[in-house]
């Protein structure tokens, strides 16, 4: 099963400037790991050297937050949309 990927413009340049990837996966966990494999590199900018999703990533399933939801166990479904969004910090 293939769900939407939405990359963010600072990872564009992993998915050869792709705003969005078509990738296989049963959950979210599994997704990013495909995700990886097909565009190597950027799962270095999502996780951390222990393997945890970076705090400042933010991974929702059809605009649901993952944290939520079930993190990255959260399971997918074919046409399912999953969107990378990294925080933003700063203002006044």
């Amino acid at each position: 099963m293939a769900v939407t990927v939405r990359i963010p413009t600072p990872l564009q340049e992993f998915t050869q400037q792709q705003d969005a990837v078509e990738i296989a996966g049963a959950d979210v966990k599994e997704v990013l790991a495909n995700l990886d494999g097909q565009f190597a590199g950027i799962g270095q900018r999502l996780y951390d050297e222990e393997g945890k999703l970076r705090r400042f990533v933010n991974i929702y399933v059809n605009q649901e937050d993952i944290r939520f939801l079930q993190g990255e166990g959260t399971a997918v479904s074919d046409g399912d949309e999953v969107s990378i969004v990294p925080a933003i910090a700063g203002g006044r």
